[in-house]
């Protein structure tokens, strides 16, 4: 018997702007294939889809859920899915991609500030919330899109308000469907069961994190999950950590004027030579030239400060 291949899965990394979270992605060459990739993908933020027109499926791990025109998708950050539309169609959409945390710290109260809209029971998460059902969060994304296209006096705090509206309400659907039905069980997927490594590393990069931790996090010997985590991230624990870390150095790099010593030990580095040596295997420049590039395009044009790193830009064409 022929063993079953297993599905590539690919972690797409949206660098967003750092006083505005929040990237839009539209227009009319936003138009699924009918055809599956067979790749799914997960991002390291919140990710909400507007469905345009015609229908398709999304694909959450195993689960095969429909979706239609008007839909809206919800899908937290470390998830890995894909989509596709029926046969003989392209649908249209909309994306937006948002940091929750960066852009609600100071408008939430402190018990909601690491809710992220993060998984516990995949059985009852809502992935796709029809139009019908789900009329106002329909709209609020479509104002919010609005905003963000006309780029009218004062659309910033607009759409700052118009999101956090939409996250409370997104927060109300996913809790109150998880307290109907908890899962005992361990959850489906070996991608599911990273996510407690993925969020550890996130919240600890800075500091030396072991491996053994978080294998024990995710309830696997050490041996097991090093092989589980290369098999879905395609990278070691360690390889990741260290991506993070020039992820979270970019970020300090561009808003801070800390020396690149400071800021290789802020994210965790203990040399600076293994620090600059990491950095450009991943961005294919040194700190230094980056913080230049950057200066330059965020003088020059507003939309040039959204660095996309291992990102989706535009719809991909099979």
């Amino acid at each position: 018997m022929a063993k079953k291949r297993r599905t590539i899965i690919e972690y797409r990394n949206y660098f967003l702007p750092l006083d505005f979270p929040v990237l839009l992605l539209s227009g009319d060459y936003w138009r699924i294939s009918e055809k599956p990739s067979g790749r799914h993908h997960f991002h390291n933020c919140l990710e909400i889809g507007i469905c345009h027109s015609d229908g398709g499926t999304l694909e959450v791990y195993d689960r095969q859920l429909g979706f239609m025109n008007g839909d809206i998708t919800c899908i937290p950050r470390n998830i890995p899915h894909t989509t596709y539309s029926n046969p003989g169609t392209e649908s249209h959409w909309s994306y937006l991609f948002l940091d929750t945390q960066n852009m609600f710290h100071r408008l939430l109260p402190e018990a909601w500030q690491n809710y992220d809209l993060s998984i516990t029971s995949l059985n009852d998460y809502h992935f796709v919330l029809g139009k019908d059902e789900y009329s106002e969060i329909h709209e609020i994304a479509n104002l919010i899109i609005s905003e963000l296209k006309e780029q009218k006096t004062g659309y910033r705090l607009s759409v700052r308000g118009l999101l956090l509206s939409l996250y409370i309400m997104l927060y109300r659907i996913q809790t109150i469907s998880l307290r109907k039905e908890k899962e005992t069980e361990q959850s489906r997927g070996n991608a599911l069961a990273i996510a407690p490594a993925l969020d550890y590393i996130e919240q600890n990069y800075e500091q030396a994190v072991e491996v053994d931790t978080l294998a024990k996090l995710c309830g696997w010997s050490l041996t097991h999950f090093r092989r589980i985590f290369r098999e879905i991230m395609g990278i070691s624990p360690l390889e990741h950590m260290n991506n993070v870390r020039i992820m979270e150095a970019c970020v300090l790099l561009r808003s801070t004027e800390d020396t690149i010593l400071d800021i290789s030990e802020s994210v965790g580095f203990h040399s600076v030579s293994s620090f600059n040596r990491f950095f450009f295997r991943i961005m294919q420049t040194t700190p230094r030239e980056y913080r230049k590039h950057m200066a330059l395009a965020d003088r020059h044009m507003e939309k040039q400060s959204i660095l996309e790193y291992a990102g989706w830009l535009y719809p991909e064409k099979l």
